[in-house]
């Protein structure tokens, strides 16, 4: 198994990352090659075709509760705190851990990329979800299953031995 499902580790950034958490998940992968950014960006820099019909389809259904589905006016596509990478906000960069993430009026979400240094599965993707309200609850109800297959799928991209 390249990735696997676990519990989410306790690191600074996710300890600091949102007020409270109402949904979170982790999967991991090995990858002891790459450094932690190039590692972030193998994950979320780069949207498998099947990830982007998804997205575009997310976008479409979702845009008529206002929602965001355009990029922030503020957007700089760079890979470090205050930076972007798509419509997700680097929050930090830290030696072994990156943390991304958005807010919106419904739910804030945070992912916390971190490398762990043992000697398997040193990679945990966690994603923390903040629901703001009973629409953020329904629309996560809704996405989930899609969220756990596109994030187990895009941490696969990560996976060096």
């Amino acid at each position: 198994m390249i990735v696997k499902t676990e519990q989410s580790p306790d690191t600074f950034g996710i300890k600091q990352a949102l007020s409270k958490i109402d949904f979170t998940d982790t999967f991991s992968t090995t990858n002891h090659k790459d450094s932690l950014v190039t590692i972030a960006h193998l994950i979320f820099g780069t949207m498998p075709k099947r990830v982007m019909f998804l997205m575009r389809l997310r976008n479409a259904l979702v845009k008529v509760f206002g929602l965001k589905t355009d990029m922030d006016k503020s957007f700089k596509s760079d890979f470090r705190s205050g930076g972007n990478i798509g419509f997700i906000k680097v929050f930090s960069v830290e030696d072994n851990e990156v943390l991304i993430g958005a807010d919106d009026k419904h739910l804030n979400f945070r992912v916390s990329v971190f490398n762990s240094k043992e000697s398997q599965y040193n990679i945990k993707v966690t994603t923390l979800v903040e629901y703001k309200n009973t629409f953020g609850k329904i629309y996560m109800a809704l996405i989930k299953p899609f969220h756990i297959l596109i994030v187990k799928y895009m941490v696969k991209q990560a996976y060096k031995l």
